[in-house]
């Protein structure tokens, strides 16, 4: 009787500090469904193709793009990369500093990992919520150019600046809004000059570096604004449920499954001793 007493003890414990700590998920997708070779998110988000209309950037042209998936750690969806960005705007009230401490944390605490080691896919981008959740648990994460180039931008978004998102080909960067920095040549964007590249693909990579064979090219761009996305739920019969294996795509178990599942290792302990 003791040794139930106790593990029911340890129960309600468990299931106290579970609820209390559980993450909000709230910007991070939780159902990860399969349509042929194509991954897609809650939003209904391609995670594994830029193109097309419902790819993660809606790339449909050369020049024609617009980063959807931005849109999921934004307006209604902020989360965790939005809330980083507020972190660093009361950290540090000096505009240009504030820029600078921004990019050199993503460019340290995130890796680059190409997507086919991470996810076994060739492509498959994550929302700036789930990377930055990683590294708010794990210390560090692992992502590609895109991945940094969406955390820089949403996190510039909440820290009070204006942000974009520059596509060379085969590339992504950030673009932040930083008018008389001196450190750094100034970029134009519609007719502003006034942005700085935010390149954190590389360790040693200062803030305001832009790669030689982009420099003084005509690249497309796109500024990031607070729009709002609805997450759009998944088809009724899916054809293939996506869970996690070893690096692969998110899964999250709840509090509440959690508990029904202790529950049944007591109540199946106790039938044996009974």
């Amino acid at each position: 009787m003791r040794k139930i007493g106790f593990l029911l003890i340890l129960l309600i414990m468990v299931s106290i500090g579970l609820m209390a700590a559980y993450p909000s998920f709230a910007a991070s997708s939780q159902h990860f469904y399969r349509e042929g070779n194509d991954v897609f998110d809650d939003w209904h988000v391609c995670r594994t193709r830029a193109y097309g209309a419902d790819g993660f950037f809606q790339i449909t042209g050369e020049t024609a793009f617009r980063p959807i998936i931005a849109l999921e750690s934004l307006g209604q969806n902020v989360a965790q990369a939005y809330r980083l960005g507020e972190q660093f705007a009361e950290g540090y009230p000096d505009q240009h500093q504030r820029a600078e401490e921004i990019f050199y944390f993503v460019r340290d605490r995130v890796r680059y990992t190409p997507d086919v080691d991470q996810f076994e896919f060739e492509e498959f981008a994550q929302n700036a919520d789930e990377l930055a959740t990683t590294v708010e648990q794990k210390g560090t994460a692992g992502g590609d150019c895109e991945d940094m180039a969406i955390l820089l931008a949403v996190m510039y978004k909440g820290a009070g600046y204006r942000s974009a998102i520059v596509l060379p080909p085969g590339h992504a960067a950030a673009l932040v809004y930083l008018p008389d920095y001196k450190k750094a040549n100034l970029l134009k964007l519609r007719g502003e000059s006034a942005w700085v590249w935010a390149e954190a693909t590389g360790r040693n990579n200062p803030f305001g570096w832009i790669p030689e064979r982009y420099s003084g090219e005509r690249l497309a761009a796109y500024e990031i604004i607070e729009e709002d996305l609805s997450i759009e739920h998944p088809p009724t019969e899916p054809e293939t449920e996506v869970a996690k294996t070893s690096g692969s795509l998110p899964i999250i178990a709840s509090p509440f499954v959690i508990v029904i599942c202790l529950m049944w290792i007591i109540s199946m302990f106790r039938r044996r001793r009974s």
